[in-house]
């Protein structure tokens, strides 16, 4: 709640209208009556689909991936994240591109085809990763850490 999807979203804007290529995906916060109900996942090519909502009950039932009072949509997530990632692992390394992630975060690490993708991505040489990491609070998450000590990253704190 400190403005990195904001500001990820006005960096984006900046970097498409100067003719960047750029493509990722951003966590949008989605509100019902005043209230947040769940988060969703927006491609910078438009497209949205749920990343959580707020469960009804309290038990979880079946495989469910559950952060607070949310449940992860995995499937909806993956869909809409990994043939973005794919495409962009896969681009040529001719031309420099920006692969937006925000975020990277408990609900989003519940995919380990995710963690891979991300991993593949920070590895390419073609790209350059724009994203959002949490900071730290109770149990460390390893990839974020992982990411947060890597030699290649600029980690700048939003306050």
């Amino acid at each position: 709640g400190v403005g990195k999807t904001t500001l990820i979203q006005k960096v984006t804007q900046a970097l498409k209208s100067s003719g960047v290529p750029i493509d990722g995906f951003y966590t949008q916060e989605v509100r019902e009556g005043g209230r947040r109900t769940g988060f969703d996942v927006v491609t910078l090519s438009g497209n949205r689909g749920p990343l959580s909502r707020v469960s009804s009950d309290s038990s979880a039932s079946r495989r469910e991936y559950r952060v607070g009072q949310y449940v992860v949509d995995l499937v909806s997530f993956e869909q809409l994240v990994l043939p973005m990632l794919r495409n962009v692992n896969h681009g040529g390394d001719t031309e420099k591109r920006i692969c937006v992630i925000d975020e990277i975060g408990k609900m989003e690490l519940f995919s380990q085809a995710f963690i891979q993708a991300v991993r593949q991505t920070l590895a390419g040489s073609g790209t350059v990763v724009l994203g959002t990491i949490p900071i730290p609070k109770g149990k460390p998450l390893d990839l974020v850490e992982e990411i947060r000590s890597r030699k290649d990253v600029k980690v700048f704190n939003v306050s």
